[in-house]
């Protein structure tokens, strides 16, 4: 298993757009239970953030016929890193192209990953700046507690399904110049799941294999809070609202 030297110029996820079907349940979805706070509108988005995103939006909730992942975006490490992942993806031929940009962040490079996600690589972000009612007191969060729900903290990492993990390896390796910190192995050989990270975390993003046959599907998206504790409590919380649990 060949890797690349890692190159260090992807910063951390960014954001993930979830397409929805329900909009307005959805909504209160991410406000009421995960304690999420909204950060603007255009179109048919609602754009939603951590209380201690630093970044104005982490979660682009989508009107849409079918439920979905519509992209997912990591930031760059600067200018430069940005137009180098970008000619390194041209080179493998799958780019779909730059758009000017979105709320919250400037013009940005889209593609496919070898499983169909749609992919996102910008570095131009607007930094949060709070209403004076949401200002926090100390000077090291971006945004006062909201002491709603679940009170997620920062968005974290995702999950995908694929059909081709060892594609998606080489691609988030040794283009990307992510590196892979877990996998799973069976006995016969073949990849079942990868970890990959492009920071200090453990990992960025987990990629699962898609026993059904079909590519570019999402499995989920996570929202770190505070403790061990916190996450027993979003576990009431879920259950109070009467979300399913699955594990």
């Amino acid at each position: 298993m060949e890797q690349s030297e890692p190159n260090m110029d992807i910063a951390h996820l960014g954001h993930v757009e979830m397409l929805t079907p329900k909009p307005e349940e959805s909504l209160k979805f991410f406000t009421d239970v995960f304690g999420m706070t909204e950060a603007g509108r255009q179109g048919d988005s609602v754009y939603l953030r951590a209380w201690d995103d630093y970044e104005r939006a982490t979660l682009k909730l989508t009107g849409a016929k079918e439920a979905g992942c519509g992209h997912t975006a990591f930031r760059c490490r600067s200018p430069q890193a940005l137009e180098r992942l970008a000619k390194a993806v041209e080179a493998t031929g799958r780019a779909i192209g730059w758009i000017d940009g979105d709320l919250g962040h400037g013009r940005a490079f889209r593609f496919h990953d070898p499983d169909g996600h749609v992919m996102e690589l910008y570095y131009d972000t607007e930094w949060y700046q709070p209403p004076p009612e949401l200002k926090p007191a100390l000077k090291n969060q971006a945004q006062r507690f909201p002491a709603r729900g679940i009170n997620v903290r920062r968005l974290d990492h995702l999950n995908f399904f694929a059909v081709d993990i060892p594609g998606a390896r080489e691609f988030y390796m040794n283009t990307l110049g992510m590196r892979l910190t877990e996998h799973i192995i069976f006995d016969d050989g073949s990849e079942q799941a990868i970890w990959l990270s492009a920071t200090n975390k453990s990992y960025d993003l987990a990629i699962s294999l898609d026993h059904t046959g079909v590519p570019g599907r999402f499995h989920h998206v996570t929202y770190a809070v505070d403790s061990r504790e916190d996450v027993l409590r979003a576990t009431d919380i879920c259950l109070e609202h009467v979300v399913f649990i699955e594990t």
